[in-house]
Parts: C-alpha cells; sequence; structure tokens
C-alpha cells in the first residue's frame, strides 16, 4: 500500500470519526429532532433564595422540567428574582405554586412546581405570583435555641 492511499484512508476514518461525534452531540444536546417544542421563560419573586444557583433544576412531581436561568436582586420589591427555562412539552396552570425546596437534608436546592387547578395555563415571561421561599437551617436552629432559651428563663422557681 503507497503512502498516498494510506494517507487516504487514514483521513476517511477520521471523518467518519468527527462525524459519529457530531451526531451524538446533537442527539445529547436534543438539538436535531422533530417535534420537540421549544422551552419557555417564566419568573418568580422570593423574600430567600438560600443556596439556589443558576441551573439548578426546576423539577414537578419529580421530574425534570427545567433549570435556572438567571438570579438577580429586584429593587422595587427588595426580593430575589428567579428566571427559569421550563420545557415546551410542559404546561403548567396559572396557579402554581414555586417552592424552593432540598434535596435530601443538606443536599442541592431547586425550584419544586406544584401545579394548581386553573384550567388557563401560564404563557411565556409571566411570573409566578404563589411563591415559598427556601427554609433556611441557621434560622430554624437559631429559632429553636432562642424559644429554648426565652422558655427556660420563664421557668416558676422553686
Amino acid at each position: 500500500m503507497s503512502r498516498t492511499t494510506l494517507d487516504l484512508w487514514v483521513g476517511v476514518f477520521v471523518a467518519i470519526g468527527i462525524a459519529a461525534l457530531l451526531f451524538l452531540a446533537l442527539k445529547v444536546g436534543s438539538i436535531s429532532g422533530s417535534g420537540i417544542q421549544s422551552p419557555y421563560t417564566l419568573s418568580a419573586n422570593f423574600d430567600n433564595i438560600g443556596g439556589l444557583k443558576v441551573r439548578a433544576p426546576v423539577k414537578s412531581a419529580g421530574v425534570l422540567v427545567g433549570r435556572v436561568e438567571e438570579i438577580r436582586y429586584n429593587n422595587e420589591r427588595f426580593q430575589a428574582e428567579v428566571v427559569f427555562t421550563v420545557d415546551g412539552r410542559y404546561k403548567f396552570p396559572v396557579d402554581t405554586f414555586a417552592n424552593i425546596l432540598t434535596s435530601g437534608l443538606l443536599g442541592e436546592q431547586y425550584i419544586g412546581l406544584d401545579p394548581g387547578g386553573e384550567e388557563k395555563s401560564l404563557a411565556p415571561g409571566e411570573v409566578i405570583k404563589k411563591t415559598q421561599s427556601a427554609v433556611v437551617l441557621e434560622k430554624l436552629i437559631s429559632q429553636f435555641m432562642f424559644d429554648k432559651a426565652a422558655d427556660s428563663g420563664s421557668a416558676p422557681a422553686k
């Protein structure tokens, strides 16, 4: 086999390998495919987001339905505004609750969506009005300790 023939076959195999990698990347990223609805954005305002981070999951009934895209502070409302995308396959009613939950006792925080009973669905860009902020473990512990100290200080003397 001559050198040019060998170089040609190596080039063909490299091209096939690059095409296969491109195909796999498109399949994993769900970019190629028919019938996929485009994601839409929603937002919600929270008094405290705890340790919620960008790219945190958005779940409903334990199913991943989206991701947190942006977290910013709203100067007019003095709250954290969380913007997240939801896969276009999933529709939620306008009376949906958005809760910041924790996976396990000390796991990652995520947004949990609890759908309501309305028939009208949330439109892209709408704000979820019913929210529940993150439960901050440090606040719970300090409140428990403060309540215990207050109870022991008001106990009747013998």
